[in-house]
């Protein structure tokens, strides 16, 4: 009888410390999720925390030209005597000039003059979100950079993801400056059609559109339109000597807030503004589906590095690429494709 009593201790013994390590389990489980939960609320390339920028790069203030604002800006001079490439980075969605930007130390190992501009902000009020003080910010900064840098004016590049993506080719649009390239990646450019994405998404976005666009609670259709480099005026003659690339990951829309069809109808819209017939050259209504439906390569088009190629069209200076990615940019792959 002692020795059953003895049995039976033991096991509710053990019995307590399976239950105690299994809390311990599920509390560690619960502390990892949360702080994935955590880091995964930071969308990469639409960070708004602050970096610390080091002393390699210059912290400026640039006057406006067209309302005398001054807008910051970071920026790094090549050492070079002769003189070198300008690259433009321009900031995302919710970012700012202070934003971590990958470009940066890219341009410095590469001794390239590199400027990174604030433009208005966020796009959370009317002043930002491409209105035209903030595409007067973007050339006031490449101005500046002008004057203040050594730059061969001959190869000066744009380049952004997401917002800045939107950036780059309103800059493209409407810039008074003459840029030789345009790299474009995870672009926003139809603001009325992102509107209604974001919404059913349910993310902050859709409540950005209507803060900038100054909408209340139903969206003002002509002050996105006005917003949206979708509905501009293309620069025809630009494009016979600058060249405007656009890239998109295949799984962008799904691991991501922007549908690749942001891309896709615009590279379609410029060619369409180009008056361009060559029906091969577009991307068509079939490739579209398809690309949406599978997600899969429509041919053997190789890779920029690591990552497969599902798509290029291509037409003069301009061309689109979708590839094997989400919401992002290939910074390395970026800066060498415009530099080369």
């Amino acid at each position: 009888m002692g020795k059953q009593l003895i049995y039976v201790v033991v096991l509710l013994y053990v019995v307590a410390l399976k239950g105690q390590s299994k809390e311990v389990e599920d509390s560690l489980a619960l502390n990892h999720s949360t702080e994935a939960t955590r880091l995964d609320s930071y969308i990469k390339y639409d960070d708004t925390r602050e970096t610390n920028w080091d002393n390699n790069y210059k912290l400026v203030g640039i006057k406006s030209s067209f309302d005398a604002n001054v807008q910051k800006a970071y920026l790094f001079k090549s050492v070079s005597e002769t003189p070198r490439p300008l690259i433009v980075s321009l900031h995302t969605w919710s970012g700012d000039y202070t934003q971590k930007d990958e470009i940066a130390d890219l341009c410095r190992l590469k001794n390239i003059n590199y400027i990174h501009p604030n433009f208005r902000g966020q796009n959370t009020k009317p002043e930002g979100c491409m209105s035209k003080l903030a595409i007067s910010d973007i050339d006031d900064a490449i101005a500046y950079a002008l004057n203040h840098l050594n730059v061969d004016t001959s190869k000066i590049y744009v380049v952004g993801v997401s917002g800045g993506g939107y950036a780059t080719l309103s800059t493209f649009m409407k810039s008074k400056h003459k840029i030789s390239k345009f790299s474009a990646w995870a672009s926003i450019t139809d603001l009325v059609a992102w509107y209604e994405e974001s919404k059913i998404r349910k993310n902050k976005y859709a409540q950005n559109i209507l803060d900038c666009t100054d909408s209340g609670i139903k969206l003002n259709i002509d002050a996105a339109i006005e917003r949206s480099p979708y509905y501009w005026e293309t620069p025809i003659e630009k494009l016979n000597n600058a060249e405007l690339h656009i890239y998109a990951g295949v799984f962008d829309g799904i691991q991501g807030s922007v549908p690749i069809t942001q891309s896709i109808n615009f590279y379609n819209k410029l060619l369409s503004d180009l008056s361009v017939t060559d029906k091969t050259v577009y991307v068509s209504d079939e490739e579209k589906l398809k690309l949406l439906e599978c997600r899969q390569a429509l041919g053997n088009y190789g890779s920029l590095y690591d990552r497969q190629i599902i798509l290029v069209k291509e037409y003069g200076n301009l061309s689109l690429t979708i590839f094997e990615g989400n919401h992002e940019i290939l910074p390395e792959y970026a800066v060498q494709a415009l530099i080369n």
